[in-house]
């Protein structure tokens, strides 16, 4: 009886563990799709942590524990994405590609598109400030690709070869989540991958790999 109590006890420690962070997952989203809202129709200069909370329907200083800043705010989900992408590409199966990986990665992120990512895409329009930061950080998600790339092909990573690589591969990334609604998404992912696959396979035989 005493043991059974105990599960009952751990069960709702981790019913309650799962409540809390759903709660939290649901407040970071809504106060990021209200960021990206305002900022994509009022500007982002323009637009307070106040608007902010309000329109999520939250407290300014709740905004303030979720995020430092209005641009931690903004680039919230970039971030992730890129990050979820490292992961991935660094902890690849034996045998899988570069290509493959970030081919998998791509199209997941695309299966799960929504409204969000469409503001997302806006505000970055725009908003010419957050682009220019957009390209700071996307040089530093290249530089660590052409690291990722340069192992794979066996030359150096400061190499000219890997970067291109990255860079392209940033490129085509790019072009993707930016792709018209109604564009056949699939069909330009299989191009895009046949195009980086030719370029790797090219760069690393005039290397000599």
């Amino acid at each position: 009886m005493q043991s059974a109590t105990m599960l009952d006890v751990m069960d709702r420690v981790t019913t309650g563990a799962g409540l809390r962070e759903r709660g939290k997952a649901k407040r970071r989203a809504a106060i990021t799709h209200a960021a990206f809202e305002l900022f994509a129709g009022q500007g982002y200069d323009a637009t307070t942590i106040a608007e902010i909370a309000t329109a999520a329907e939250v407290s300014p200083r709740t905004v303030t524990l979720y995020f430092r800043s209005k641009q931690d705010i903004a680039f919230a989900t970039f971030d992730a994405s890129v990050l979820n992408l490292t992961e991935i590409l660094r902890g690849r199966a034996p045998g899988e590609s570069v290509v493959q990986a970030l081919e998998g990665w791509l199209r997941e992120e695309m299966a799960c598109h929504d409204e969000t990512d469409h503001l997302e895409l806006r505000m970055f329009e725009v908003n010419p400030e957050l682009r220019a930061v957009r390209t700071a950080r996307m040089a530093a998600a290249i530089e660590e690709g052409a690291h990722i790339i340069a192992e794979d092909t066996g030359q150096p990573p400061d190499g000219i070869g890997p970067r291109l690589a990255a860079a392209a591969a940033a490129a085509v990334v790019t072009e993707i989540f930016e792709h018209p609604k109604e564009a056949d998404r699939d069909q330009a992912i299989s191009a895009a991958m046949t195009f980086l696959t030719g370029g790797i396979k090219a760069m690393a035989a005039s290397a000599g790999h």
